[in-house]
């Protein structure tokens, strides 16, 4: 496996105009979406560029911690080790916004805030071996 460490890994649209956003990628971007249920419920779709997956849209109008937060990408970096990246973000002077969990097929994942405030997720990926 080639060494991902440090390199975005995903990127996802958290919208409340599911079906707007839809439109807009597919024509701004020619994505077409492949459809999977969340496992809280909802549908994530994932944009397609080249046979490829190139990034995600969901649906945020049901996450309440969101509700004065407007529509935005959220980037997810991949590093190797997904608890040490929590650790060292708690004594860099971070936040722990979601301690880490799994995602089945696609990896380990927390929502961290950095030392200056920024969010954005930190995951180990999956590996297919």
């Amino acid at each position: 496996m080639t060494d991902i460490h440090g390199t975005v890994h995903w990127s996802e649209l958290m919208t409340r105009d599911v079906k707007g956003a839809l439109a807009y990628y597919g024509e701004v971007c020619g994505w077409t979406f492949d459809e999977m249920e969340m496992p809280e419920g909802g549908t994530y779709y994932v944009g397609m560029a080249h046979g490829k997956p190139a990034g995600g849209i969901m649906d945020m109008t049901p996450l309440e911690h969101l509700k004065d937060v407007p529509a935005h990408w959220f980037t997810y970096i991949a590093i190797n080790d997904v608890q040490d990246g929590v650790n060292t973000t708690e004594d860099k002077g971070g936040e722990i916004l979601r301690a880490p969990f799994d995602v089945p097929g696609i990896g380990k994942i927390a929502i961290v805030k950095d030392p200056g405030g920024a969010a954005l997720g930190i995951m180990t990926p999956a590996t297919d071996g």
